[in-house]
């Protein structure tokens, strides 16, 4: 009797131990996510007052007029997932150099390179690709070549390179760290049984390494598509994204629940999108096996 009361007591302990680690983030997750996301949602649904700003009511007006900002819904839609699609084209083959095939040092002093511009401001780094695109830039260079006259500021291209400068490095850690706790030993048993380096990797590396590709997609294209400044200097207003959408109609227009209306569909499309790349990779990663042959 007295040990299941001991039992009892320690589990109870145990309960409370837990409570109280766990309510400091709670409390901060519910304060910061979770009541400003139902401002918001309850935002959406009211009407904007005289003077600009929130004037409670009940209409669904704000969502119906959702095509008012096609344009930018266009925009984060197309250069959002080709931007995560450039980065992880061009991040996968530095990873897996750098932790496949590189040396010990040049691993190190590779990966000092890739975190280097993170010492620095991200709006300084976009400032200087403003110049590099801009009319003194690589047009003059290509001009100077008789290439013709290119413009590259303030268009979708310039906004596409942007992102891709600007996030490259969130897509080549995750990979990096999946492909350097890989297994060697397997490519080397794919050799041995006879097939060829690309068969090899189609079946045996990059599968092994598909955690890292779904979390450096995910890190990329989630921070895309919220979006704003490199739209806002790269693309000079004329590529709208939806977090320069809300800018304008929060500060501007002040137009709170229209803006919300567009907040919460950036929301919604995400969370979907999220949902079924999730559900699309591990239903693919289930069903493959990692064969030799």
């Amino acid at each position: 009797m007295t040990a299941i009361r001991t039992s009892a007591q320690v589990e109870r302990r145990a309960r409370w131990v837990t409570a109280l680690l766990l309510g400091p983030s709670f409390l901060w997750y519910l304060a910061l996510l979770v009541v400003p996301l139902a401002v918001v949602v309850v935002f959406s649904f009211g009407e904007r007052a005289p003077a600009g700003g929130y004037q409670a009511g009940f209409t669904i007006a704000n969502y119906l007029n959702l095509p008012a900002r096609s344009a930018a819904f266009r925009n984060t839609l197309l250069l959002a997932p080709l931007g995560t699609i450039v980065c992880l084209l061009a991040a996968y083959p530095l990873a897996y150099y750098l932790a496949i095939k590189a040396s010990p040092r040049l691993r190190l002093f590779l990966l000092i390179l890739v975190i280097v511009p993170f010492w620095t401001s991200f709006l300084i780094r976009t400032y200087a690709w403003m110049f590099i695109l801009g009319g003194r830039g690589l047009p003059s260079v290509i001009e100077w070549l008789g290439l013709g006259e290119v413009r590259l500021i303030n268009t979708p291209l310039s906004v596409l390179i942007g992102m891709v400068y600007g996030y490259l490095p969130l897509m080549v850690f995750p990979i990096f760290v999946s492909l350097e706790r890989l297994d060697k030993r397997l490519i080397e048993a794919a050799a041995d049984l006879g097939s060829n380096p690309w068969r090899s990797f189609l079946q045996v590396t990059l599968p092994l390494s598909a955690p890292g590709v779904i979390t450096g997609c995910m890190l990329v294209f989630i921070l895309l598509m919220g979006e704003y400044l490199i739209p806002q200097l790269l693309g000079g207003g004329k590529v709208f994204f939806i977090g320069n959408a809300l800018v304008d109609l929060f500060l501007q227009s002040r137009n709170w629940p229209f803006g919300s209306a567009v907040a919460m569909s950036l929301v919604i499309i995400m969370l979907a999108t999220v949902t079924v790349y999730l559900r699309v990779t591990r239903r693919y990663g289930a069903g493959r096996d990692v064969s030799l042959l």
